[in-house]
């Protein structure tokens, strides 16, 4: 057996071995085998990684933008040439197909492409003769040091909501990445130095929530941007807006479909096969909840079983495989324990996955799609976000009984509606409280240039800036000049 790595920081422009007490194993999901190892990064190597951040500010805050936006330029040269490689190291330590992972560094790359060319519309504004001989004027400075935490589902397209925007407005950025799915990130870390960017621009250190909560508690920490579960947002929202950080905290999600009787079917299913089963159920924009109507509940339900019986479950590098893993074991038991819930109420089992297990990966930690039919709406598989392959139907009496379902939930990332009445996508649209509206569309997976929408308790801050306009307003603070010259 070959020995197990260590999973290295990336400080300076360089990796940097770190060894703790603790530590958290990196597995490749599909053999359920152990490849790598992640140390939470001790306290010294954090205060070193902070200062290196600030320093490499004082510089990097003076650069002119064209300058800046050469480094990012080249990042995206050097992220599409490596395309392949960074996707298979994806797959490894996640386990989603390759077309996947090969998806998530291409929405990498979409935002690297948005940050350099939105910076560009960082101008201010001025206003002459406000009064005699007295202008003014609004200009916008960067704020220093952000701090990125990201989740296990996308390890590189996440960290890319916010690193491309904040040193594009001139801050710099400490990256913690998920402990589960580290490597992807670590591997960007000799493609940033060949980039040439200056030491300690984008810093990458590695550990769970001891190594947060060691660095949101920072003064030089000015901004956070989160993506992971309501309850963890939650509490890094309360702890940071007391220090008056600023913060985009994106959490869990319920989402639902709406299929209307007018939808058309067969062009439907793919895609909400694609959206509840892709990357195995583990995206906070997967649909979760596929509501129907009496008259095209039993239309909709057999194909949407059949399309879901259909689906091969294997390693992600294979070529005949629809489906990988979830990404631990204690994960796979979690999502079996909201199938077994189901069985115990009595709820329709309709497809089960749960020894839907490839003969050649049997240690790995696959579940296979599972579909509840009738779904009382008062259960946890329609409260809870499940993060895995289980999708629960529902039957509406009305489009109107339709959005009260939808709204009752807690969260509001995403919904989607198929039909082909403009009248009842309109309605969708505008009635529906959620930030991401699909219209025929499975997974409302906004591009680059666009923000990631999401309401209630999926989201916890003020501006959606990752992506879109929003990320000049979140990364900058205003400053204001009121200037008046005296003639010699």
């Amino acid at each position: 057996m070959s020995k197990i790595r260590s999973v290295k920081n990336f400080v300076d422009n360089k990796y940097i071995e770190v060894e703790s007490d603790k530590y958290y194993n990196v597995y490749n999901p599909a053999f359920g085998e152990i490849i790598a190892k992640v140390y939470e990064t001790p306290k010294e190597n954090i205060e070193k990684t902070l200062t290196s951040s600030i320093n490499a500010y004082e510089k990097w805050s003076k650069l002119p933008i064209t300058e800046r936006i050469k480094y990012l330029f080249k990042l995206h040269e050097l992220i599409q040439s490596n395309i392949n490689e960074i996707a298979k190291i994806t797959t490894n330590e996640h386990g989603k197909l390759l077309s996947e992972s090969r998806g998530d560094v291409i929405r990498t790359l979409e935002n690297i492409e948005a940050a350099a060319s939105e910076v560009y519309h960082m101008m201010g504004k001025n206003s002459n003769e406000i009064a005699s001989n007295i202008d003014e004027s609004l200009i916008r400075v960067p704020l220093g040091v952000f701090l990125i935490i990201s989740p296990f589902n996308f390890p590189l397209m996440v960290p890319f909501w916010f690193i491309p925007y904040a040193v594009a407005t001139r801050n710099t950025v400490i990256v913690k990445p998920s402990e589960k799915t580290p490597l992807s990130i670590e591997f960007i870390g000799e493609l940033i130095n060949k980039a040439g960017f200056p030491d300690g621009v984008i810093n990458i250190v590695n550990g769970a929530s001891e190594t947060v909560n060691n660095l949101i508690d920072k003064k030089e920490i000015k901004g956070i941007g989160f993506v992971g579960t309501s309850s963890v947002a939650e509490y890094i929202f309360k702890k940071v807006s007391e220090n008056h950080k600023r913060i985009i905290a994106n959490g869990s999600a319920k989402n639902y479909a709406l299929v209307m009787p007018d939808a058309n079917t067969d062009q439907a299913i793919p895609n909400l096969i694609s959206s509840f089963f892709g990357n195995a159920g583990e995206r906070c924009l997967a649909n979760s909840v596929l509501i129907t109507f009496k008259e095209n509940h039993d239309k909709v339900l057999e194909k949407f079983k059949e399309a879901g019986r259909k689906l091969r479950l294997g390693y992600g590098l294979d070529n005949d495989v629809d489906m990988g893993p979830l990404i631990r074991e204690e994960h796979r038991q979690r999502v079996k324990s909201y199938i077994n819930y189901g069985e115990e109420n009595s709820i329709k089992l309709i497809l089960d996955g749960r020894s839907n297990v490839p003969e050649k990966y049997k240690k790995g930690f696959f579940l296979g799609p599972t579909i509840f039919d009738d779904v009382p709406l008062n259960t946890k598989l329609i409260k809870e976000e499940i993060f895995g392959p289980v999708a629960s139907v529902i039957i509406a009496d009305s489009f109107d009984d339709a959005i009260e379902i939808i709204n009752s939930s807690r969260y509001g990332n995403a919904s989607s509606i198929f039909t082909e009445s403009g009248y009842y996508a309109r309605r969708f649209i505008n009635e529906v409280q959620a930030g991401n509206i699909g219209i025929n569309i499975g997974t409302v997976a906004p591009i680059g240039y666009y923000p990631f929408g999401g309401m209630k308790d999926s989201f916890y801050g003020v501006l959606h800036a990752q992506g879109g306009e929003d990320h000049i307003q979140f990364y900058t603070e205003r400053k204001i000049i009121i200037s008046r010259w005296f003639g010699s």
